[in-house]
């Protein structure tokens, strides 16, 4: 029977949107946003326990997002987690014509309505979370057709789905998580783009393709700053590079290293304590 720890997370104040995504560095299977406090599942039982949470969480404090926290652990068998988590995801229109549907919800869309399917199972990128909406309003601003699109640590693989529904000619979607395959896959299949969306398990190091016209990036500022140089080479002359799944604390040192690399940068938005950074090369 498979094991899953469970995470009770209080803070004050209430933070839930940027906690939770600072939680998503971690492997972490699902969370369940309760208004007033988040719940963390986990089935990698060694990566994910109540000292790598407590980690973030004190950065979070050091930073100033939250003032203090609370974690109550426990262990639980065969727990139906997924189907609770089910009933907090809606469909979320993120622009005036951009919308998430959940493939468990009824939708019943306008005229000019482009409708992205999705069928989260627990990925990052269910359109939630602001920076996922960051980005969606970037590409909807920034595509224009024919694009050939790079999404870095796609999750389930929305923002290369909407890629294509916006115009894009083709779009690769890479992550280094399995889950995030199988649940791409999915996704890509629901709204009938196999022929224009791929989804790639791996590294940035594996993708040989180095003329995107867009590359986007959601992501922790960590990795962002670890993989710039790779960014930057697999980015077209003229190409647009947008990155988020960063705080607005991070714009500072993000602008300058990337920068730094070659790129200038063009746009920025910001939602709360999160940010989206717009590039050219």
């Amino acid at each position: 029977m498979k094991t899953y720890n469970e995470f009770i997370i209080r803070t004050a104040p209430i933070n839930n949107e940027s906690i939770s995504g600072l939680l998503w560095q971690l492997d972490l299977d699902g969370i369940i946003d309760n208004d007033t406090y988040l719940t963390v599942y986990a089935t990698k039982l060694d990566s994910v326990n109540k000292e790598s949470i407590e980690e973030i969480l004190q950065k979070a404090k050091n930073e100033k997002i939250i003032e203090r926290f609370e974690i109550e652990a426990s262990t639980h068998e065969d727990m139906n987690w997924n189907e609770e988590w089910e009933k907090k995801i809606n469909v979320i229109r993120v622009t005036d014509r951009l919308v998430i549907q959940p493939s468990f919800k009824e939708f019943e869309p306008k005229e000019n309505d482009i409708v992205i399917k999705i069928d989260p199972k627990m990925s990052f990128g269910t359109g939630e979370h602001q920076t996922t909406k960051l980005v969606l309003g970037k590409l909807e601003k920034y595509i224009t057709g024919g694009e050939k699109v790079l999404d870095i640590g796609s999750g389930t693989g929305v923002l290369a789905i909407a890629s294509v529904l916006l115009g894009a000619r083709s779009a690769i979607a890479l992550d280094n998580d399995e889950w995030c395959q199988l649940n791409g896959n999915e996704n890509v299949a629901l709204n009938h783009l196999e022929d224009k969306v791929k989804i790639v398990l791996g590294e940035l190091k594996d993708i040989e393709e180095s003329d995107f016209d867009l590359v986007v990036a959601n992501i922790n500022r960590h990795i962002l700053l670890d993989i710039s140089k790779d960014i930057y080479s697999k980015t077209k002359k003229a190409g647009k590079l947008i990155l988020s799944g960063l705080l607005k604390t991070d714009e500072i040192d993000i602008t300058n290293f990337y920068t730094l690399e070659g790129f200038q940068c063009i746009d920025t938005i910001a939602s709360d304590e999160w940010i989206c950074i717009v590039f050219a090369k």
